[in-house]
């Protein structure tokens, strides 16, 4: 079901870009409206500064990267994406994009655990406090993001909002996490 839904999200964005290139050739094409942007990102598994950049031409991709702190997992990320933006409709600043990109990070592996007993004929207590590991790991995977950016028209700002799934490799165990954030930028 998940891979069918997936599937379907895919053909919508294929269909979609045809249809925004094909309005966006009529038009002249339209840029993002500004060249680089720095800024903030807070999300549900990860917050911090975000840089995004568009290359030259009037194709809209942008690099953008995400420097996060995540607080879950006690660690950081470092993560690149390219992403390909698109017009939305007659909505002037308002841009889609998606795209993908891969991460590296190290996340600490610290897990504290309690044991309490209780043995009932000699009414002892038994108290034992440990800790699973308390090494750094490496982290490495990949991302993929959708999202609406909005440029402000007389303001050097641009609003955003996205939805990036990951996929993640850590100290041998895999698994796909789901991200959504709010960005701030200024853009120059």
């Amino acid at each position: 079901m998940k891979y069918l839904f997936l599937g379907a999200v895919a053909f919508g964005l294929l269909t979609a870009s045809e249809g925004a290139q094909a309005q966006s050739k009529k038009k002249g094409g339209s840029g993002a409206g500004y060249t680089t942007g720095i800024g903030l990102r807070g999300g549900g598994w990860s917050s911090g500064l975000t840089v995004k950049h568009f290359l030259s031409g009037k194709n809209n991709v942008a690099f953008e990267g995400l420097l996060t702190r995540e607080y879950a997992a006690r660690g950081g990320r470092l993560t690149l994406l390219l992403e390909k933006h698109l017009p939305v409709s007659d909505f002037k600043g308002l841009q889609f994009y998606y795209g993908a990109g891969a991460h590296i990070g190290s996340y600490r592996g610290r897990y504290y655990f309690e044991d309490v007993r209780f043995r009932r004929n000699k009414d002892k207590y038994y108290y034992r406090q440990y800790w699973y590991d308390d090494a750094n790991y490496i982290v490495g995977g990949a991302d993929l993001i959708l999202g609406l950016e909005y440029k402000m028209e007389d303001l050097p700002f641009t609003v955003g909002v996205d939805y990036k799934p990951f996929f993640e490799v850590f100290d041998g165990y895999t698994g796909f996490y789901n991200d959504a954030a709010v960005s701030l930028r200024f853009a120059f």
